[in-house]
C-alpha cells in the first residue's frame, strides 16, 4: 500500500496504525533520505547542495536499515541507531535537498522496492504510488491544510525536545512543499488512481478506519 503526501500531512501515524491493524510491515522511506541527509550533514555538505556527485557517492557507500519497533521503525545507518537524530530540524532540509538529487533517488529506490517486494506492507513517503510502486492496487494521497501541518509539526517537535516556533514550522514547511513538487525527478505529486484523503479536522482514528475500509473493500 502506498500512502504519499507532503510533510505534517499524518503519514507516519496513519501507515504506522494500518500496518498494525493488517498486521503487514510499515516502511518509512522518508526516513532513508533523512539518513542519507544526516550522513552529507556529518560529513560537512553544507545547504545548498552543490556537489550532488559526492552525496550520490554517500547514499552509495551508506548501510540503511529498516526495523519494527514499539514507535513504528527503527532506522539505523552504517549500523548505528539514528532513529531520533535524523528527526531534528535542521536534517529535514538536508532529507529534501538530498532526495532533490536523481542519482540518491535511484539508490534509495531501488532498496525501497526491494523491501517491499520482500515484505510487503505500507510504504510512505512522497513517490512511492508513482515511482516506486506504481502498479500497487492501493494508492493513498494524504493532505491537510498547511496550517494545520505546521501546527501539527511544531508539536510534535516540543514533544521530542527540539521546538522551533509555529512561523518558521510553517516557512520550513512551505519551502519544503514547494523543492518537493518543484524538482525534475520524482516530484511529489499524484494520478488519477489515486484516492486523495483530506485529514484537515479529523480525529486520527476516523482518517485511519476510512483508509482501512476502503482497502479492506478492495482487497
Amino acid at each position: 500500500m502506498a500512502i504519499d503526501g507532503p510533510s505534517g500531512a499524518g503519514k507516519s501515524t496513519v501507515a504506522r496504525a494500518l500496518a498494525a491493524r493488517l498486521g503487514v510491515p510499515y516502511i518509512d522511506t522518508g526516513a532513508m533520505y533523512r539518513a542519507i541527509g544526516l550522513a552529507a550533514h556529518r560529513r560537512g555538505v553544507r545547504l545548498p547542495i552543490e556537489d550532488a556527485s559526492a552525496v550520490s557517492a554517500i547514499a552509495e557507500a551508506s548501510r540503511i536499515e529498516l526495523a519494527p519497533s514499539p514507535e513504528g521503525s527503527r532506522i539505523t545507518l552504517d549500523g548505528e541507531d539514528v532513529s531520533a537524530e535524523i528527526r531534528r530540524p535542521e536534517i529535514s532540509a538536508y532529507a529534501s535537498a538530498v532526495s532533490a538529487i536523481p542519482a540518491v533517488r535511484r539508490v534509495l529506490v531501488v532498496q525501497q522496492q526491494r523491501m517491499g517486494r520482500e515484505r510487503g506492507g505500507v510504504m510512505e513517503g512522497r513517490d512511492i504510488g508513482t515511482k516506486v510502486f506504481p502498479e500497487t492496487p492501493f494508492k493513498f494521497f494524504l493532505t491537510a491544510d498547511p496550517a494545520i501541518r505546521a501546527d501539527r509539526r511544531a508539536r510534535e517537535l516540543v514533544g521530542r525536545g527540539t521546538p522551533l516556533s509555529y512561523g518558521d514550522v510553517l516557512r520550513d514547511m512551505q519551502k519544503r512543499d514547494a523543492d518537493d513538487s518543484s524538482r525534475p525527478d520524482s516530484p511529489l505529486t499524484l494520478d488519477g488512481r489515486y484516492e486523495v484523503v483530506d485529514s484537515s479536522g479529523r480525529p486520527v482514528e476516523a482518517v485511519i478506519d476510512d483508509i482501512e475500509q476502503r482497502v479492506r473493500r478492495g482487497i
